[in-house]
């Protein structure tokens, strides 16, 4: 039995992969706190609906023989970046990057993925109790 073809694991890798590119993009937002013109951005909401809607538009060839060639794979990105719209404060030089609100996003992120990280390491014991491994 494979786990990463389970629907949890696989709802709870995504999960995992949008907290990691947020945290990506919110440490870039940091780096450039000084540069001017910089614009604040974050990730999309994690929209679990969005995210199976995308999934299922993921159609690509698949490959039954040695003389068959696999085509371009398509792949669509997971999770799209947005400049934030209204900030909460923009400096004279253009740069919208507020510390203090990149840090506690930061932190809601961290928050998260220790959540996450703890759903899916109970999970895994449910699953080790099951089989009798525990």
């Amino acid at each position: 039995m494979d786990f990463a073809t389970l629907p949890l694991f696989q709802a709870v890798k995504k999960r995992l992969n949008w907290l990691g590119q947020r945290q990506e993009v919110l440490s870039q937002n940091i780096a450039n706190a000084d540069t001017p013109g910089y614009r604040a951005r974050d990730l999309k909401t994690y929209d679990f609906r969005e995210i199976v809607r995308r999934e299922a538009q993921q159609i690509n060839m698949t490959v039954t023989g040695p003389n068959q060639m696999p085509g371009q794979r398509k792949r669509l990105r997971d999770f799209t970046e947005a400049e934030t719209k209204i900030p909460y404060e923009t400096r004279p030089d253009g740069n919208s990057v507020v510390i203090e609100e990149q840090m506690m996003k930061v932190g809601e992120a961290g928050l998260k993925h220790h959540l996450t990280t703890e759903l899916y390491r109970k999970h895994m014991a449910l699953f080790r109790m099951a089989l009798g491994k525990e």
